[in-house]
């Protein structure tokens, strides 16, 4: 390993049009970094290995060291990187996307970053602020929240762009870790299992590829979810030998909130179909909102929060009721908080119905934990 060397990785998969501005844009926007580049192709139809061992004979190894690794199948973007890790000679290891997506003259930034505060990973972020999505759809868009919020919160990872396939880290932190390399989202991983990593975030905007084809598809999909619940298991058996009470309880306290943004998710939904489709008064609608998320909300916090999966009858019946009974204490004062807001202020409905649930979170979270599921308030 060369120190102060940087070694760039870019996975390929039907690249050809693409690479070549890649690998000029980084020379051209770090002309004085020592740098390599590793281009890790998963045999590539349109030729895309072979593109690049000819851009190497004619510009040649004198503006930087560009190497290919040419791999016999698609085996995914998570195990690329990690066989471009493993022929890197650079202390610093830059990530990024061949399509264009990924700017190249933000690396400078990146690594000035990590250079200044010491931190351990720099993700190039689009959900800071400066930081932005141009080219997808709606739907893409929503899909990348749901995945954020659901690796953020889940797992329980200090990032605002977890899902970012941009970032920067120093080797050093790999070392011992066994990945699975399930998918695309390497970064995921790496957050999770490189404990007590300091992470700084800078915002760029993503731009949508031009030239190509998108590599999302259901498959993909599938690999995520794979991804997470492998390391929601690896995190809970890391849980389970954590002995700062403040970790434990902190964990749990967010695996309540996310099922509760779900809740959030299930109220909102069921009030405002009650409201307009059925033209029910916003009060029953909202109750018969609550009734809907108090069960959807006690069967995942019960067998995921919690991890009580004892479902004899009697048990979750009593279990239920107390649930319910101390939800209902939240429901009564967001009830009372929907009225005030929206009669006593003339909030919108929406806006008024986020803010009640929102306010009686915290406090169901702490009975349920020491009344219904019988565990130490701070444990």
């Amino acid at each position: 390993m060369t120190e102060n060397q940087v070694s760039v990785i870019i996975p390929t998969f039907n690249e050809s049009e693409n690479i070549c501005n890649v690998l000029d844009l980084i020379k051209e926007h770090l002309p004085r970094i020592n740098l390599e580049a590793i281009v890790v192709d998963d045999n590539s139809p349109d030729g895309t290995g072979k593109i690049v061992e000819d851009y190497v004979k004619i510009k040649g190894n004198e503006e930087y060291p560009v190497s290919v690794i040419h791999r016999k199948t698609k085996s995914g973007l998570s195990s690329a990187i990690l066989d471009g890790l493993k022929k890197s000679n650079g202390d610093t290891i830059v990530v990024m996307d061949s399509d264009l997506s990924h700017p190249p003259q933000i690396i400078p930034k990146m690594l000035e970053t990590l250079r200044k505060t010491q931190c351990d990973i720099v993700v190039a972020s689009r959900y800071v602020a400066g930081g932005a999505i141009q080219g997808w759809p709606f739907k893409r868009k929503l899909m990348s929240k749901i995945a954020t919020k659901i690796a953020k919160k889940g797992l329980g990872i200090n990032s605002d762009d977890p899902m970012s396939g941009f970032f920067v880290f120093r080797k050093k932190i790999t070392e011992g870790l066994k990945f699975d390399a399930i998918g695309y989202k390497m970064l995921l991983e790496l957050l999770v299992k490189a404990n007590g990593v300091k992470v700084e975030e800078v915002p760029y905007t993503f731009t949508d590829r031009k030239k190509g084809s998108s590599k999302l598809d259901t498959s993909t999909i599938i690999d995520y979810c794979k991804s997470v619940w492998k390391l929601y298991r690896y995190g809970r058996q890391v849980r389970k030998t954590e002995k700062r009470v403040s970790v434990r309880f902190l964990s749990k306290a967010a695996r309540f909130f996310t099922v509760g943004a779900s809740g959030l998710g299930v109220n909102y939904l069921a009030s405002l179909l009650f409201s307009s489709s059925l033209d029910m008064w916003y009060l029953h609608a909202t109750i018969l909102g609550i009734v809907f998320s108090i069960t959807s909300n006690f069967v995942l916090n019960k067998y995921w929060t919690f991890e009580d999966r004892d479902f004899a009858p009697k048990k979750t019946a009593i279990q239920y009721g107390k649930f319910a009974g101390f939800s209902s204490i939240g429901a009564l004062v967001q009830l009372g908080m929907v009225y005030y807001l929206v009669d006593g202020f003339s909030l919108s409905y929406p806006v008024a119905l986020v803010l009640a649930v929102g306010t009686a979170a915290f406090s169901n979270f702490v009975l349920n934990k020491k009344w219904t599921f019988r565990e130490k308030v701070w444990s």
